[in-house]
């Protein structure tokens, strides 16, 4: 595409030097001036086109706007605007890109999101993923869960249980997940310890949850797990943000079934 000028000369251009400058053919020159969308500004003594640095700033507003997706009819409409200078068109432009960089980037965030859940063996389309999960991204970590566990048993069981799981599953699997954390910060609200048998009767749920739908979750497994729920401030954070402390309190449960078992 051709690069805009601020200096202003008379030297003209012949339609082909201005088709090479600008990388587009002759016929389309030719047809942006039958329709009036880019008459050149003066001819040879032969009645060739000549064109003018003027023109070439049209032209390239012309092609910019092409290339964002406008139709020719819009084009001329945009730059029959009186008020519409140079800077007008150039920040109309960016406007425009800026848009569209924002969707293809929003299309390829949501593409990756489904590589992940491959990845992870949730077979569900991004619609399914939303009403699923919601705003909850269960692949944000998925990599790094990968590099961790991946050469586990209990990883691979996993994998190979949710590749099986379709919608309903696992919107059954997180109702069931959200009542045990529920009942978890109800204990906790009321006061009830963590060694509490009601508070150790939650902990085995949950312990008894990632068994019955991921992998085979020892005692010494879920301890691992509770430990992490406060080691970690990813964990932490998405605890907590149920219920102030929760993630402690969980943490607590978990390690006293452990030992208690």
């Amino acid at each position: 595409m051709i690069t805009r000028s601020s200096e202003t000369h008379s030297e003209t251009y012949t339609v082909g030097e201005v088709a090479g400058l600008a990388n587009v053919s002759v016929r389309t020159l030719h047809h942006y001036d039958a329709i009036g969308l880019l008459s050149p500004a003066g001819r040879s003594e032969a009645g060739y086109r000549l064109y003018g640095a003027a023109d070439l700033e049209r032209l390239h507003d012309i092609l910019a706007y092409r290339a964002l997706g406008f139709e020719l009819e819009a084009i001329a409409e945009l730059l029959a605007r009186p008020e519409a200078d140079a800077w007008a068109h150039l920040r109309r432009q960016e406007a425009v890109l800026n848009t569209r960089i924002e969707r293809l980037l929003a299309m390829r965030r949501s593409l990756h999101k489904q590589m992940e859940a491959r990845t992870m063996g949730i077979n569900l389309n991004p619609k399914e993923l939303f009403e699923v999960f919601g705003d909850w991204d269960p692949t944000e970590h998925a990599g790094e869960a990968e590099a961790r566990w991946g050469a586990t048993s209990a990883y691979q069981e996993s994998q190979r249980r949710t590749r099986r799981y379709g919608k309903e599953d696992w919107l059954r699997i997180r109702a069931e997940n959200a009542a045990i954390e529920a009942e978890f910060a109800e204990l906790m609200a009321a006061g009830v310890s963590p060694s509490d048998p009601r508070a150790l009767e939650q902990a085995e749920a949950h312990r008894q949850h990632i068994s019955r739908y991921y992998y085979d979750c020892s005692y010494e497994i879920h301890r691992g797990l509770g430990e992490m729920y406060v080691a970690d401030p990813r964990f932490t954070a998405y605890y907590d943000g149920k219920a102030e402390g929760l993630a402690a309190y969980v943490s607590a449960a978990v390690v006293a079934n452990a030992e208690g078992r």
